[in-house]
């Protein structure tokens, strides 16, 4: 009886003291959360005005520069800092860059997957690019693609649209190695429902609203 109650003591002892370790472990862990950007500046640049009948408007003030964003802090990075690796992806009209190869100083990596914030759980294991020169068109050279259909994004000549493509989500393997993905939910100011894009409408383009969320922890599961 006495050998029966020492066991029992014993295996309460290591249980609770294994349940203490993994509450001080996850305690240890930070909060992973969905976070939503809104109208992040991609280089807007206003078209002439009045405009002219005679050949296609111009647009005039446009810096050329990406807008350069951290998902570690989940702010927007100084220019000064693009030849740094304090940024991860950079965002010029509907150009979207990683901080590699041709882009960057740093080893960020990415790739577009089929599904949605929702039901990518998991970041894939391999599969990730950088930005290089090796492709043979704009639309191979960077590891999220340039492009009409080539990416995020459609467009369409008619109306001046670019729209998201529904179910595309951005993975992105940090130089950290740390992993977010994304989703672009509007490239227009204000994410109006129905855009009518200058320079016919009102709405400006080059202003990104996007939804993404950032595992701060080592590993890749969101």
């Amino acid at each position: 009886m006495n050998l029966i109650k020492s066991i029992l003591s014993i295996a309460l002892i290591v249980g609770f003291t294994i349940a203490f370790v993994s509450c001080n472990e996850d305690d240890d862990l930070l909060p992973v959360v969905a976070t939503t950007i809104n109208d992040l500046n991609a280089d807007y640049a206003p078209y002439e005005s009045p405009l002219p009948t005679n050949r296609p408007p111009l647009r005039i003030g446009a810096t050329n520069k990406f807008t350069l964003f951290s998902f570690k802090t989940g702010a927007i990075v100084p220019n000064a800092d693009s030849t740094s690796s304090n940024w991860d992806i950079g965002f010029r009209s509907t150009t979207i860059i990683v901080n590699s190869g041709t882009s960057g100083p740093g080893t960020t990596t990415a790739q577009i997957l089929n599904g949605t914030l929702t039901n990518i759980i998991e970041a894939p294991f391999d599969g990730y690019k950088s930005d290089n020169t090796a492709g043979t068109t704009p639309a191979e050279r960077n590891a999220i693609p340039s492009g009409s259909g080539n990416g995020w994004y459609t467009y369409t000549g008619a109306t001046n649209l670019v729209a998201p493509i529904a179910g595309k989500v951005i993975v992105v393997k940090t130089a950290e190695n740390r992993y977010a993905k994304l989703e672009i939910l509007s490239y227009y100011q204000g994410a109006p429902a129905s855009p009518s894009p200058e320079p016919t409408g009102a709405d400006k383009d080059r202003y990104y609203t996007f939804r993404y969320v950032y595992q701060p922890n080592d590993t890749r599961i969101f």
